[in-house]
């Protein structure tokens, strides 16, 4: 099952056996964080970008630091 590409998504789809299907957003977001769920740091990056607000930069690298235990993070903003 494959949207054509000018068609927006109006909920999460899920991959199950090689084709996408609809999920609730709690499965998703599950299955989201597993995908997450023992990557190594040192495996890890994060780049984010000048035109992010300060904040969302802030917590990107937040992430990257806390959640993923990655000191890997670079941004445009350095150049």
């Amino acid at each position: 099952m494959r949207a054509p590409r000018h068609v927006r998504l109006t909920e999460p789809l899920v991959r199950e056996h090689g084709e996408l299907r609809p999920a609730s957003w709690d499965e998703a977001l599950d299955r989201a964080a597993a995908g997450f769920r023992g990557v190594p740091g040192s495996a890890y990056g994060m780049f984010s970008c000048s035109k992010a607000t300060n904040e969302m930069n802030y917590i990107a690298q937040k992430f990257a630091r806390v959640v993923m235990g990655s000191n890997n993070v670079d941004s445009c903003n350095r150049t």
